[in-house]
């Protein structure tokens, strides 16, 4: 092949080919009158190839996020604690279906009663959801309100209201970009048009759109029709199912900070409508007055004169109940819970006394609120925020909490937990150096801290049940000896600290304390935490101080003052006040401000820190503690901004970077800065980040000094010059907050942690580093390829995906084995088809007419075949291994080898099996030898073969997880080679055989259509037919005995057969009967192969005998004709 490739001749000529085939369609016309010219021309093409590469660009070209589409992040959940749910929507017509609403995960839709779920919003604007209804005139009309419909710490905020109109397919947003949090949405019952939105409002800042909307053309505009103060949103709004003009709407005055949260005022209160929206009335008369915080409200569907509201209040809090449309109110009990979290309130839809109400373990009571108590929690999450009541079964329950989604038929007796929801909210993430794959670990909110494989051996993926606790309550930041995988530090919320062993599953409490005379620390909700690159016994832990041990948590040492302004956070003004220490839910779910938030080591001096506090300070020693440096007021970073992240270079001793998070100020511009002077002078490297989306990490490569990371708000960002401009990474990556990133070096992955879809991996990114602007000048170029592992996939169900495990099974899948190696492709190849589209679509575009093309060049189209790359593998003495085939597109491409040969099934036989054909597999070859190989990427355009780009090498390494590992793999692949010789050659006489038996029935059909004496051919046809009965009781075994039960003998197929499909998934040494049953198949084979062909000669006898009696025509015979 490749001596026709170089031929000197054919590449002299391609110009001029490709010059004519470019003017072919230009000559259309003129050759549709000279028909000499015609067949000439004609004639001259169908020589040459009639394909062209896309036509050349002076554009420069130039590095950009699309290039890199051929990159996917890869999602490893897990879902064995799944995270927040804030709301439900069910069809009312259709319960099998209904719609999640995720905290900071989205929306998922299952139509199958939570079987499965699908994420049906990941592409837009906010990851964040408060609320999501279905109009109740038209299920397929969806809308859902973005931004957290609660106030704690970890809110994430919305950019307004989305709406679907094919059932969550497709979505709008339909505007209201500035509340940043939605409560509820209440749509008309008798005119879908008619819409209104809670808007919450901003929580961290005063102003936005904050109030009672509406809209009356479908959500194309909004009216502001009830609004307080620019403090003070609207959190719920309920309409009265008789007459949807009445409206009940609750207002809550809040404001948090990172120092403080003020959870009510004198502002919140109640209002009542009468004329949908146009004129509002105050309800009091009897609910409680003075500073009140978040009222949750619902009315009755049983009686809708009888209204419930559950009121936060330092003095008179409770649950409220009116009877009279909200004339007049009594409380029936003191029972309330937090405002910032929970203070939602249900009623069912069958007992008109009998309401819910969301809190840490959800409340219900059966007397209208007198009394209050839980509903029941036996094996399911706590922390609840939605519930759906089935109208036909009060007993049928589907509850959201912290944990996901949990359902019911017995009221709470019992619960079944949708394992399939991977919606967990990790603040931190850390990898190990476990071989072969590493491990996952990190802090969630509410749902611990966990571990887990990044992948494994298994075919069936990676499943709940491979996830393991390292520590309880929420999570935080976890860090893993680097020598030892099985040594866990993992912490809970204000530096809960623990030392988890993985053997034992032991969790020892490290939490340093104040010695006897010193005074109280401060803890942050996600305390820094840090294990040493010079020591895997040491780490740093920061409190308001920073804290040192040597010995793995044993003793701890202080090595730091307090690092903080040491500011008083009840003297900060908020919401135009000092508020008193009576204030509705005073600091409350707060940090105490003042602490550390990151901690960062050089790779160059064990004795320089950096650490960040919550309070804009960054402080530096570098004599390992003894002296510190606080640098304040950095250019373009706001006041007392949150430093979120600090890392040291692993490149320069001086080198730093640092990411400020102002959003619990309310502002959300990204800020990042770098220095190079350790610490002097600092350079802003947000440049062209969003400007909309805090940053939360960044982490830099440790090979490429120039390639860095930023994960924000909305996801995650690359930069290839060191911060000078960025690109966003979206490939199977959700619209979501990117909390922490950290680089798996010795795999080149890249780990995210996400603040609402789990963690994400993006294997081998060194494709980022790897390609240069330069690059995409070249026609082709192909990539260094990483080091992959050879073994056979693990089925520990037995079968492959989720076996016989269900539908609602959860596993995230593994990336096949595979060499894997990117390649880059500068230009489409283009069909003289496809160019004459081009041109044709000028011509349109012009209005300028079209005329047909030639037939001869409509045959031309009609008669080319599609262009391909070819990829040629060679082993270590240039011998073809196997030759790949690639659609021939432009751009940066992925080609993964299952280092494997060629498949050997007869190419008219190969398919892939359907999903629920689970006992069936993938048709491959066997495993090639591990070692060196070469590949190289040529094009073929019309028949001919010419190279392109580089060669690059690949390297095969033998993972050797086998118990009994074979000592001999290249003999392994030796015997292989030639039981696939043989396997190709006896089931091409199997073919042959069964093609032979249905010609021998055709003989005899078609004997009896002669004119003329077929005594002859019958007889010798029936003795050809024994003939072959006898070979195939050989070659395929006898069917007569064993279709009565008998035993038989091993055929030549079953042996090769067994052979085949056992020893090419085996990575152990060939079993010696094997071996003798491979040389018995090959002994009795010869002589049966021969009597075939026999049997074959005799039948073209007889065919042709058929012949010149004029027989009807039996398949497989030529005819004759003079």
């Amino acid at each position: 092949m490749i001596s026709w490739v170089q031929n000197k001749e054919m590449r002299g000529n391609q110009k001029l080919r490709n010059n004519l085939a470019e003017n072919q369609i230009r000559f259309n016309h003129q050759l549709n009158n000279i028909t000499f010219m015609r067949i000439i021309v004609t004639i001259f093409l169908a020589l040459v190839t009639t394909f062209l590469w896309a036509q050349k660009t002076d554009k420069p070209a130039e590095i950009s996020a699309d290039l890199f589409n051929a990159l996917s992040f890869r999602s490893i959940g897990p879902a064995v604690t799944s995270g927040r749910v804030v709301d439900f929507a069910v069809n009312p017509s259709n319960p099998n279906e209904y719609f999640v609403a995720a905290a900071c995960g989205g929306v998922w839709k299952t139509t199958n009663r939570g079987t499965t779920y699908s994420p049906v919003f990941d592409g837009q604007g906010s990851y964040s959801i408060g609320c999501v209804i279905i109009d109740p005139s038209n299920a397929n009309i969806v809308w859902v309100g973005s931004g957290e419909n609660n106030n704690q710490r970890s809110v994430a905020y919305g950019d307004g209201v989305y709406k679907s109109e094919d059932g969550g397919k497709t979505w709008k947003n339909k505007g209201l970009k500035l509340s940043e949090h939605i409560g509820r949405i209440a749509v008309d019952p008798t005119n879908s048009n008619i819409v209104y939105v809670a808007a919450y409002g901003p929580v961290w800042k005063e102003g936005g759109e904050r109030g009672l909307y509406k809209s009356t053309d479908g959500g194309e505009t909004w009216t502001l029709i009830k609004s307080v103060s620019q403090y003070t949103g609207c959190n719920e709004v309920v309409l009265d199912p008789r007459d949807p003009k009445v409206i009940y709407a609750s207002f809550h005055q809040r404001m948090r900070k990172v120092f403080t949260y003020i959870g009510g005022g004198p502002e919140s209160a109640l209002f009542k409508s009468y004329d949908g929206g146009a004129t509002w009335k105050k309800l009091e008369g009897g609910l409680p007055s003075g500073d009140i915080g978040r009222i949750g409200i619902a009315i009755s569907p049983v009686n809708p004169d009888m209204i419930y509201a559950v009121v936060e209040s330092r003095d008179n809090g409770g649950i409220y109940r009116s009877t009279d449309r909200g004339a007049s109110w009594t409380k029936r009990s003191g029972f309330q819970t937090a405002g910032n979290y929970y203070q939602e309130i249900f009623c069912d839809p069958v007992n008109a006394d009998r309401i819910f109400i969301t809190d840490t373990y959800f409340k219900v009571s059966h007397d209208g609120g007198k009394t209050v108590t839980n509903l029941g929690e036996i094996n399911k999450h706590v922390d609840n925020h939605a519930i759906w009541i089935d109208p036909k079964d009060n007993n049928h329950l589907l509850v959201g909490c912290d944990g996901g989604v949990y359902e019911t038929y017995d009221f709470a007796r019992s619960w079944d937990y949708k394992a399939n929801l991977p919606i967990t909210q990790f603040y931190k993430v850390a990898t190990d150096n476990a071989y072969p794959f590493y491990h996952v670990h990190g802090g969630t909110q509410d749902n611990m801290s966990l571990g887990g494989p990044s992948r494994n051996t298994s075919a069936n993926g990676v499943s709940n049940d491979d996830w393991y606790a390292t520590s309880t309550g929420d999570g935080f930041e976890s860090q893993v000896d680097q020598s030892n995988p099985q040594i866990i530090y993992a912490q809970s919320q204000y530096g809960g600290l623990v030392r988890f062993d993985r053997q034992s599953g032991e969790m020892l409490f490290i939490k340093p304390v104040e010695g006897e005379n010193e005074p109280a620390l401060r803890w942050n909700w996600d305390s820094p935490l840090l294990i040493s690159q010079f020591d895997n016994k040491r780490l740093y832990f920061g409190s308001n101080i920073l804290y040192r041990t040597d010995d793995r948590g044993n003793s701890w040492k202080a090595i730091s003052p307090d690092l903080s302004r040491k500011i008083d956070r009840n003297k900060i003004e908020i919401m135009g006040r000092v508020w008193s220490m009576d204030a509705v839910a005073k600091n409350t779910s707060t940090d105490i401000y003042g602490q550390t938030t990151t901690i960062a080591e050089s790779k160059f001096d064990q004795n320089m820190l950096w650490v960040g506090t919550d309070d804009g300070l960054i402080q530096l020693t570098t004599d390992g503690g003894k002296t510190w440096n606080a640098i304040d007021n950095i250019t373009g970073m706001p006041k007392q901004s949150y430093v979120h992240q600090i890392i040291a270079s692993l490149h320069d001793k001086n080198t730093a970077y640092a990411c400020f998070n102002h959003h619990r100020y309310g502002d959300f511009k990204p800020y990042l800065v770098k220095t190079t002077d350790g610490g002097k002078t600092w350079k802003s490297i947000s440049s062209n980040l969003p400007e909309r989306g805090s940053v939360y990490s960044i982490a830099e490569d440790h090979i490429d000094r120039n390639l860095l990371f930023a994960g924000t708000e909305f996801g995650l960002f690359v930069s290839t010059n060191s911060g000078e401009s960025w690109m966003q990474l979206k490939n199977g990556l959700p619209t979501v907050a990117v909390r922490d990133i950290e680089i798996q070096r010795r795999e080149n992955d890249l780990v995210l942690a996400t603040f609402g879809r789990g963690f994400y991996i993006l294997d081998d990114y060194a494709l980022l580093r790897n390609v240069k602007k330069e690059d995409l000048n070249k026609d082709a170029v192909l990539y260094p390829a990483k080091e992959a592992l050879m073994y056979y996939p693990s089925y520990r169900h037995g079968l492959r995906g989720k076996g016989h495990l269900g539908s609602s099974y959860f596993v995230s899948t593994n990336p096949e084995p595979a060499a894997t190696l990117y390649y880059y492709v500068k230009d489409d190849i283009k069909t003289i088809k496809a160019k004459r589209k081009e041109q044709e679509k000028t011509k349109t575009d012009k209005k300028e007419s079209v005329f047909y093309p030639t037939m001869d060049s409509l045959r031309l189209e009609d008669r080319q075949p599609d262009p391909y790359l070819l990829f040629v593998i060679r082993d270590s003495k240039g011998t073809v291994v196997r030759q790949l085939k690639a659609p021939a597109a432009k751009g940066l491409q992925k080609l993964s080898w299952d280092m494997r040969g060629p498949i050997p099934d007869p190419v008219n036989e190969r398919s892939s099996p359907e999903p629920d054909q689970l006992f069936s597999s993938e048709q491959s070859g066997h495993f090639v030898a591990p070692g060196n190989y070469t590949i190289r990427l040529y094009k073929v355009v019309d028949g001919m073969v010419s190279g392109l780009g580089n060669e690059q090498n690949l390297s095969l390494k033998l993972l050797n997880n086998s118990t009994l590992p074979a000592s001999d793999f290249a003999a392994n692949v030796a015997y292989c080679e030639r039981v696939d010789k043989l396997g190709k050659a006896v089931t091409a006489a199997n073919r042959i055989a069964d093609e032979l038996r249905q010609r021998i029935a055709n003989i005899n059909l078609a004997a009896l259509d002669l004119t003329t004496d077929s005594k002859s051919i019958i007889e010798r046809n029936e003795q050809l037919r024994n003939r072959l009965l006898n070979a195939l009781v050989m070659l395929q075994g006898d069917r007569s005995l064993a279709a009565r039960e008998f035993e038989t003998k091993t055929s030549i197929s079953e042996r090769i057969g067994t052979i085949q499909g056992v020893i090419f998934t085996s990575m152990s040494d060939i079993p010696q009967f094997y071996k003798e049953s491979y040389d018995v198949a090959a002994k009795q084979f010869g002589p049966l192969l021969q009597e075939l062909k026999s049997i074959h000669s005799g039948v073209e006898a007889i065919e042709k005998e058929l012949e010149i009696n004029h027989a009807p025509y039996t398949p497989g015979r030529w005819p004759e004709w003079k």
